[in-house]
């Protein structure tokens, strides 16, 4: 594909190295969502020149960090004292409800209330841990495009250019990050609101357990129900999320392990990447944002990365389905009960902005398809065995319920119960025994 826009990209590229002459650093403020305004364009400018100098080829955080913040910030609205005051009142009531639900210990450090801002800078470690094989995948990718169409003999000459190709498509995909990142703290209400362990707590596998109170502000408008009511809801869910984690020390470093194995499985070929390129204009800032974030580089899945994700969506059901059992019970005293799960069950079937373009800029869907079987799953557990019993599989991921248990609850039940549990292979060979001559060799 001799015209596939590799000249045209290679000419915005060298004219941003002349000191940024006609390049519209503008219009790329604008593909990552920043306003316009020349403090913020001088700002970008001097990270894009200082990224393709000194910077990394893959994700740059502090640049995550400042497009988050910005974003973030934009976003920002002054919440009454009065408003976190009763998100922190709510924290402490849930804890102690949570007490009589669950015999999962309460947490280390005190559950908070965080801003948008704080949510955001919070969470950048754990989105680049996640997202860096995509980001580096696609730098990859678009440097074997566009050395495909560089005349034999000058592949020298270009090495220089095409490691500061690579940097910029970091800088791309870092800005694209941030502004994802942003735009999810105007959307979720809690730490753990995404399904994703995000927030790291005083121990390494705990998560830290916080509120919102801006958007849950936000999601409670117009509702005939009382604010401090969503509050507490939402709080016991946040509460058990967190205490889950701390409970399964393995849980968070094997689903975050899964989803970053699944995402260094993601491999975009230098074909995709051309095909790509040569349908849109390279210059346009918009055209560069949907290059990068709307999921059209993300090749089909492999068979492993199939069940890969299978595996990720059954262990976030699990997840999930646990906390809406648990919540439930637990808030048993609260009127509005019912109604705030169908609120919280309609705010996540939906889908949010945010989590739609995340899942186009790293190839996954955070929120688990089988959510609904798996909390009907929670609840026939929790109708048959006490809440030790039904918490017990949490111990250890060789006891932990799995795809199969969620399409038929009955085995797991039996098996937690203590009717018709599995013989030993010692049982198994004396009953084969009796039942071939009636006897027991050696009687």
């Amino acid at each position: 594909m001799a015209d596939d826009g590799s000249d045209e990209f290679q000419e915005m590229l060298r004219k941003f190295l002349e000191n940024g002459e006609h390049f519209d650093i503008a219009e790329l403020a604008k593909a990552a969502g920043l306003p316009g305004d020349a403090a913020t364009i001088e700002k970008m400018l001097t990270q894009l020149h200082e990224a393709l100098s000194h910077g990394n080829e893959g994700i740059t955080e502090q640049m995550v960090r400042d497009t988050a913040t910005k974003v973030a910030n934009q976003q920002a609205e002054t919440v009454a004292e009065a408003t976190v005051a009763a998100a922190e009142s709510a924290l402490h009531l849930a804890s102690l409800w949570l007490d009589e639900a669950t015999s999962i210990s309460p947490l280390t450090v005190s559950p908070s209330t965080m801003t948008r801002g704080e949510w955001a800078r919070a969470t950048i470690p754990v989105w680049i841990q996640i997202s860096e094989p995509v980001a580096q995948s696609i730098s990859t990718a678009g440097e074997r495009a566009l050395g495909d169409s560089i005349p034999e003999g000058e592949s020298a000459t270009a090495a220089g250019a095409f490691a500061a190709l690579r940097r910029l498509g970091g800088t791309l995909f870092s800005l694209q990050l941030g502004q994802i990142i942003g735009q999810l703290s105007g959307e979720v209400l809690s730490g753990g609101d995404i399904g994703i362990p995000l927030l790291d707590g005083v121990l390494e596998h705990e998560l830290r357990a916080v509120l919102i109170p801006q958007n849950i502000t936000a999601f409670a408008e117009g509702l005939d129900i009382p604010l401090d009511d969503v509050m507490l809801y939402l709080a016991i869910r946040e509460i058990a999320h967190a205490r889950l984690f701390k409970h399964s020390k393995w849980l968070k470093l094997g689903l975050v392990a899964s989803i970053t194995d699944y995402a260094n499985g993601i491999s975009i070929n230098a074909e995709s990447m051309r095909d790509a390129m040569s349908d849109i204009d390279l210059t346009d800032a918009e055209a560069l944002r949907r290059l990068v974030s709307d999921g059209s580089l993300i090749p089909p899945k492999t068979d492993d990365q199939v069940i890969a994700l299978t595996r990720i969506e059954t262990l976030l059901a699990l997840i999930e389905g646990w906390v809406d059992v648990v919540a439930d019970n637990a808030a048993h005293r609260l009127p509005s009960r019912n109604a705030i799960a169908e609120m919280v069950r309609r705010h996540r079937a939906v889908g949010r902005p945010g989590e739609k373009a995340l899942a186009g800029l790293i190839g996954i869907d955070a929120r688990p398809r089988r959510l609904r079987e798996a909390a009907s799953m929670w609840r026939a557990l929790d109708a048959a065995v006490s809440p030790e019993q039904r918490d017990s599989v949490w111990a250890h991921p060789d006891v932990m319920p799995t795809g199969g248990d969620i399409d038929d609850p009955a085995a797991l039940i039996s098996r937690l119960s203590g009717n018709g549990q599995p013989p030993d292979a010692m049982d198994d060979a004396i009953r084969r025994l009796i039942d071939e001559d009636g006897t027991v060799e050696g009687d």
